[in-house]
């Protein structure tokens, strides 16, 4: 309890305080959320946040001049707190009745005593909605001293990720949020990374090249792949965005028994999925290589007609289990 205690002091779970360390940063920060912008991010419908509103007055919406709801940030970490309550058994009545200075007081004594997955997580997207790399840094900071990176990654980062495209999608966040905090997580994977790539490895039986197609630059999901398969104690050659299928010969002269792993998030679309595997089929037609797929592309793959040595995988969890 004593350690829970000195982590949630440090300024990556002050959530609640935000307002007051962002007014440095204000002429970076959003400053005004649609009820969609609320909804998105905190995950209760906007019908509820209307009601919550009119009937026991717990956010106070600024109107524009078409009478349009507009929240501020501090209406924004107001509504991740309640939420966390709401979410730990708090009837949104006896929410109404706290002390506005008193919701902060209540949510760190809740965090301090039970997971810190959702603070952080909502830290994490403050992070990005702010441009801030403090709190990013201090938050993933202050879960190293409890996990680690692989842990992070699969209970904090991958539940972020996969909100991201809804945000965005929305309007909630713009590309620029999306690069900041994707980018900042890519820095996580390569530090973590190195350290697997400094130890030789224990399986030689075969070597993973991982690459993305041609024009495909989604890369986050291919960077924890081969940390995973370092993980596991295989040698990896990581080759990167879009690459193109005829220079994967080169590897052919170098190394037998690889498995060639890769990505497909947009690319190649559905019209061009059958060609590209039958010229990846051309490329490796002497050899022992094999191909592991995986991506939203794989979709449109039908895996009765698939070769025994190309194999699709529904999630990263999946692979590392064929490991």
């Amino acid at each position: 309890m004593k350690k829970l205690t000195k982590l949630f002091n440090t300024s990556a779970f002050k959530i609640v305080d935000l307002f007051n360390v962002y007014k440095e940063y204000m002429n970076n920060v959003k400053k005004s959320f649609s009820i969609r912008d609320l909804e998105n991010l905190s995950g209760i419908k906007a019908h509820t946040i209307r009601i919550w509103e009119k009937r026991y007055g717990l956010l106070s919406p600024e109107r524009t001049s078409t009478n349009i709801r507009t929240y501020s940030l501090e209406s924004l970490q107001k509504l991740l707190n309640i939420t966390l309550l709401y979410n730990n058994g708090y009837k949104i009545s006896k929410i109404a009745k706290l002390q506005e200075t008193d919701i902060p007081i209540v949510v760190r004594e809740i965090v301090a005593k039970s997971s810190t997955k959702n603070h952080a997580i909502n830290a994490f997207k403050l992070s990005m909605i702010n441009f801030d790399l403090s709190l990013f840094q201090n938050t993933y900071n202050s879960l190293l001293t409890e996990k680690s990176f692989r842990e992070i990654f699969w209970e904090y980062f991958i539940p972020l990720l996969n909100e991201l495209g809804l945000l965005w999608q929305t309007d909630t966040i713009s590309p620029a949020h999306e690069h900041f905090i994707t980018n900042l997580i890519k820095q996580k994977i390569y530090t973590s990374t190195e350290k697997l790539q400094l130890m030789e490895p224990t399986n030689r039986d075969k070597v993973f090249v991982l690459f993305l197609p041609e024009n495909e630059i989604h890369e986050i999901g291919l960077l924890f792949i081969n940390y995973e398969i370092l993980l596991h104690g295989y040698k990896t050659i990581y080759l990167g965005q879009t690459m193109p299928l005829e220079n994967l010969v080169d590897l052919e002269s170098y190394y037998t028994n690889i498995h060639y792993v890769s990505y497909f998030t947009v690319v190649p679309n559905k019209d061009r999925l059958g060609k590209y595997i039958d010229d990846f089929k051309e490329i490796i037609n002497k050899s022992n290589s094999k191909l592991w797929i995986l991506g939203r592309q794989i979709q449109h793959i039908n895996k009765e007609k698939l070769p025994p040595h190309i194999r699709t995988f529904d999630s990263v969890e999946q692979l590392s289990k064929a490991l």
